[in-house]
């Protein structure tokens, strides 16, 4: 990162899905690797399963906390109709990270509308830079499916240069004891699988 860059990472997904913890984790880490940070979250119907979206700013000097359309250097996103709801902010050279998960909205589950069937191809049509991550698969994998939020850190993680040691003190710190391993776990194995 140079000295006077800003990076962007918008994190968008549905509520229940953890995108307010790994926003925090992600903020910890940029705090503990010397960076001015900026967080700001809109939670939406968030109990309900709406829209919940994380806007997290670090640099040398950061002075909003949000990002605008066009701006985020990274879309990590929690859900495949939340990556589509939200491309618009990405960079023309940014990179998405898109859960291959489908959270059907209120509209869908009453039957008003139907869940788009060609998301992944209409991402890829937006950025060249689309990266599919079978978080939930790999938070199963590590020992319990509310780990899918720290596997798709773990994959963020590999854009962004941040210790391994950092990433790990952090996570230790915003999860709660008994389930440390599994996030860890679930971290690596996020890593791995970009």
């Amino acid at each position: 990162m140079e000295n006077n860059s800003i990076t962007n990472v918008l994190i968008v997904g549905v509520g229940g899905q953890g995108i307010i913890l790994a926003s925090e984790i992600l903020a910890s880490v940029c705090i503990a690797s010397g960076c001015d940070v900026k967080q700001s979250e809109v939670h939406g119907m968030a109990q309900r399963g709406g829209s919940v979206t994380s806007h997290v700013r670090f640099g040398r000097e950061v002075f909003s906390p949000t990002i605008e359309e066009g701006c985020a250097d990274y879309l990590l996103a929690f859900e495949m109709l939340e990556a589509l709801r939200f491309i618009d902010y990405l960079k023309t050279d940014g990179v998405v990270f898109v859960n291959r998960q489908q959270i059907d909205p209120i509209t869908v589950a009453s039957g008003v509308s139907e869940y788009p069937q060609d998301i992944l191809f209409l991402l890829k049509d937006c950025s060249k830079n689309v990266l599919e991550i079978d978080g939930l698969n790999i938070a199963v994998n590590a020992g319990h499916i509310r780990a899918v939020n720290v596997a798709l850190l773990g994959a963020l993680s590999t854009y962004l240069g941040f210790d391994e040691n950092t990433w790990e003190e952090n996570i230790k710190k915003h999860v709660p004891v008994k389930s440390y391993d599994i996030n860890l776990k679930a971290f690596y194995e996020g890593r791995k699988s970009v």
